[in-house]
Order: C-alpha cells, then sequence, then structure tokens
C-alpha cells in the first residue's frame, strides 16, 4: 500500500509540472513519419509507404528516393532491408516505397506476374513522383531511383526511358533487362556480388520463366551505361566506397561498380550510406 501511494504521488507530481511547464510547440516536430497512400491507376488503387524526415529538416519540397523492393518481396521488406529510413531522415531525404504487382516489377524481360499481366510500372512510377511534388513533397529536380533485384531493374527501365526526370539512380543485385536508348546522362551506382546466383556476375541463364534470353554480364552493363554516358573507363576508386568500388572519376556524372567477391544476391551492409552519399553529390536536374 505504501508503494502504491508513493507511485500516486510521482504520478501527480509530474502531472503537475506537465501542466505548469507544457512541452514547446514543436517538440515532436523532430519525429519523422511513415504513412501508407494508394496511387488511382484507372480505378486500380496501388499502395506505397511514404517516409518523411523529421520537419526541422524541412526547407520546402525534398529531395526523394524511390525505393524499389525485390521479386515477390513488398516495401515493408525493402525498408528493412536496406535501413534506408535512418539514413535518408540523416540526410534530409523523402523515402517511398512502392508496391509491384503480386511483389513484382514489370522491368522488360523480367519479371512475372508484372510482365505477364503486361503492367505499365513506368506509368505508375510518374504518377507516383508527379504526385509527389504536386503535394510539396519531393523537389522534381531531385529525384533518385534505388532498386534490389527486380526492384533494380524497374530503376535501371525508369532511367532508359524518364532519364530527363531521374537525377541518378542505384541498383543493388538488378538485371538491365530493356532496350536503352535513354535521351539524357544519368549518373549509375551499382552493387553485385560474384557468386551470385539470381543475377549472375558473369552473365548467363534466362531473365525469366519463358524469356529465353540471357542476363548480361555485370561489367558489360556497367559499361553500357559508361558508353551511353561518354566517361571515362571505370578506373578510379569511389569516394567513401570499399576496394571493390571503382568509378568514372570525380564529376557530376558518375558510374561506378561495387563489386563483393563472393557476395550473393543481397544488399551489402555498406550500401545505403554509399547511395545516399552518391545521391547528395549528384547536381539537381536543370529547370524545365
Amino acid at each position: 500500500m505504501k508503494i502504491a501511494a508513493r507511485a500516486a504521488t510521482v504520478v501527480a507530481i509530474l502531472l503537475a509540472a506537465l501542466i505548469a511547464h507544457p512541452l514547446p510547440a514543436g517538440a515532436h516536430d523532430d519525429a519523422s513519419v511513415t504513412s501508407e497512400h494508394t496511387i488511382d491507376m484507372d480505378g486500380w488503387k496501388r499502395p506505397y509507404l511514404l517516409r518523411v524526415p523529421p520537419k526541422r529538416r524541412a526547407r520546402g519540397p525534398r529531395p526523394l528516393i524511390v525505393a524499389l523492393h525485390g521479386g515477390l518481396n513488398d516495401p515493408e521488406y525493402v525498408r528493412r532491408q536496406s535501413g534506408l529510413d535512418r539514413a535518408a531522415d540523416e540526410a534530409g531525404y523523402a523515402v517511398a516505397y512502392p508496391a509491384g504487382l503480386l511483389g513484382t516489377w514489370n522491368a522488360g524481360a523480367c519479371c512475372s506476374f508484372a510482365r505477364w499481366a503486361g503492367v505499365d510500372d513506368v506509368a505508375f512510377l510518374d504518377r507516383l513522383v508527379g504526385t509527389l511534388v504536386r503535394e510539396g513533397v519531393a523537389d522534381p529536380r531531385r529525384v533518385f531511383v534505388a532498386g534490389f533485384s527486380n526492384g533494380g531493374g524497374m530503376a535501371y527501365r525508369y532511367a532508359c526511358e524518364r532519364s530527363a526526370r531521374v537525377a541518378a539512380i542505384a541498383v543493388v543485385s538488378g538485371a538491365l533487362a530493356i532496350g536503352c536508348t535513354p535521351d539524357h546522362p544519368t549518373s549509375v551506382l551499382a552493387f553485385h556480388g560474384t557468386w551470385d546466383p539470381s543475377v549472375p556476375y558473369h552473365g548467363g541463364g534466362n531473365m525469366d520463366a519463358g524469356v529465353d534470353f540471357p542476363f548480361f554480364p555485370v561489367q558489360l552493363t556497367v559499361e553500357y551505361w559508361r558508353w551511353l554516358n561518354g566517361l571515362p573507363a571505370l578506373s578510379r576508386p569511389l569516394p567513401g566506397g570499399p576496394d571493390g568500388c571503382v568509378s568514372t572519376g570525380p564529376g557530376p556524372l558518375v558510374v561506378a561498380l561495387c563489386t563483393e567477391e563472393r557476395g550473393g544476391h543481397e544488399w551489402p551492409p555498406y550500401a545505403t550510406d554509399l547511395i545516399i552519399d552518391f545521391f547528395t553529390a549528384r547536381p539537381s536536374l536543370p529547370k524545365a
């Protein structure tokens, strides 16, 4: 009884103190918020998660990362897999985590179910980014796309078809699965493991069920982006990256590859911070 009486007294004192000295206005504004939303695609409500950084970091529209999950995964999975929330909060980025059809994206030659259904995921990402720009969340000149596996292939596709809207992309264990002729240079950061069974580092296999077309070798894909952008050879260390990361060198436009020796189909633990640094170092797109 004495313990209960003392506890009640302590609670009463604390409540009195809060009433006499309320928390200052905006005391909770430092909290980041993740919320659930949908985009209407001709009657199909497509879901996405939106993470916004602490309000104290807000200075108008924020740079935006569109983070695309891997095949047969979902937005919550890539949130936890990548740890992007923490890094993006610290850097002042908003992050959108959209969901593919039955966990898949139509990245071109990959992947079912979205490929079989002919889903226009480029149009979906257009509407997602456009909505966040219109709502004042995203800066249209600082839009980035990052993806894992099938989501990485979708990041490639979006950069191929919407290069003028993307400041840079980051692809983790993903494959270029579409003919690519962008009309605007795009910085690319790629991560691959040499023992990846799903996206073979040296190419080969078939991209998807019913698609008798092999994966391109990783280095060929990266060289293709280097050639598209008119950049020198990947012979320079990537600032902040481990020994396996090489790049085309300093400048506003960069292509870089991080190779994990004996690495599998996975998101490397160092990748997220490196992606944020890579995006932050890229200049804004020119005004339309």
